[in-house]
């Protein structure tokens, strides 16, 4: 197991390395540079800023270089537009706590409504709750986030007015969180059918199967067996959803986030993006790449654990 463990981190590291590395060639090719827009910028400025940052050398030199200030000097460089000077991870850590806020906070309402969902959708198969639900997960499954936050922005916040057409970032902790009710709701209806449609699969399966008839002729009513057997046992094979799916939500959060002005990462790598700045970019597409393969990694750690056949094969590798 513990080879199994170094060979999943050992993968991991590469699959950043990788990620890095394409990542740094893609936006240098981009056209334009970061002081192209600038009207303001002396020409001699600007050449004395591109030398500073090393942006004049060869694009192999600026990488190797890059590659050199990570591994020997941990330093990721300074944001070169949007906060000039100020260090890149000191940009991301300021707006690490809304983007994890917003998407922990749709997350914890995706499950519960979810299971629900699917509960329902399973005791009342073939009937018109059943139907009707599952027009919804579809629905919902089709239909982008960022389409669900134009029309949530469109009718309960401008027609209506019950909600701030965007984050309220000054206001007190009241006003805050009622104006991040938009952008988690826009969030949650994907996740919500994702986990629905599980549960719903997995339990449909569950109360056709014999030990649900055995406890049914031991004398429990329908109720109690759904209750101590189906429900339960259904629920397990959700633990390889959840985290997959918190990967998902911060994909979708890039757009909401810049849509209803959320500060958080989604908002920022958008901004540093249009800006060229290339050290805030590269800072934020870490951030996401690290929680993706760190998702893998723990899915891939728990699917280790739990199921003995994945030990047994790690070690017929070794």
């Amino acid at each position: 197991m513990g080879k199994y463990v170094l060979k999943r981190v050992g993968l991991m590291v590469l699959s950043l390395f990788i990620i890095i590395s394409v990542a740094f060639f893609a936006l240098r090719l981009i056209p334009g540079g970061p002081y192209d827009d600038d009207p303001d910028l002396a020409p001699e400025a600007q050449a004395a800023l591109i030398a500073r940052m090393n942006l004049d050398k060869p694009l192999p030199v600026q990488y190797v270089l890059f590659i050199k200030g990570i591994l020997m000097e941990n330093n990721w460089g300074a944001s070169l537009k949007l906060r000039p000077g100020i260090s890149a991870f000191d940009i991301i850590k300021e707006r690490v706590p809304a983007t994890m806020l917003l998407n922990i906070m749709s997350l914890l309402i995706s499950l519960p409504l979810g299971i629900l969902a699917g509960t329902l959708a399973a005791l009342y198969k073939s009937k018109w709750p059943d139907a009707l639900i599952s027009v919804l997960v579809i629905l919902c499954i089709s239909v982008p986030s960022f389409i669900f936050a134009t029309l949530l922005q469109y009718f309960p916040a401008y027609r209506w007015e019950l909600f701030p057409l965007l984050f309220n970032a000054t206001g007190n902790t009241a006003a805050r969180l009622k104006s991040m009710i938009l952008p988690v709701m826009a969030l949650s209806f994907g996740p919500i059918a994702t986990v629905c449609r599980y549960l719903r699969g997995e339990l449909i399966e569950t109360l056709s199967s014999e030990y649900m008839l055995l406890a049914r002729t031991k004398g429990l009513k329908r109720a109690q067996a759904i209750a101590r057997h189906a429900f339960r046992n259904s629920c397990v094979p959700l633990a390889n959803i959840i985290i997959p799916m918190f990967t998902n939500i911060m994909g979708g959060s890039l757009v909401v986030e810049t849509l209803f002005s959320v500060p958080g990462i989604g908002t920022l790598i958008v901004d540093s993006i249009n800006t060229r700045d290339y050290t805030v970019t590269m800072a934020a597409l870490l951030f996401y790449s690290f929680i993706s393969v760190m998702t893998i990694l723990i899915v891939d750690l728990s699917y280790g654990l739990i199921d003995p056949r994945i030990r047994l094969g790690a070690k017929g590798n070794e």
